[in-house]
């Protein structure tokens, strides 16, 4: 999967860093490095709850059916 992150140097310093196709997903850094280090977990974290959100939602336990 491609994913595009968008780092924009700011007046007074630092980065903020974002990526377009993760709502919600965005974070800062002072350095360039920092802010692509800080997205990079930001995006691992979400993709994580994303996966552990799916597996949750396959794991249907029937308890009682009436008939």
């Amino acid at each position: 999967m491609k994913l595009h992150v968008v780092l924009e140097q700011q007046e007074e310093s630092g980065f903020i860093a974002y990526v377009p196709e993760l709502p919600g997903r965005h974070t800062q850094g002072e350095t360039r490095a920092e802010a692509i280090e800080n997205i990079r977990e930001a995006k691992d974290a979400y993709l994580d709850a994303l996966k552990e959100k799916k597996r949750s939602a396959t794991k249907v336990e029937v308890i009682a059916l009436q008939g």
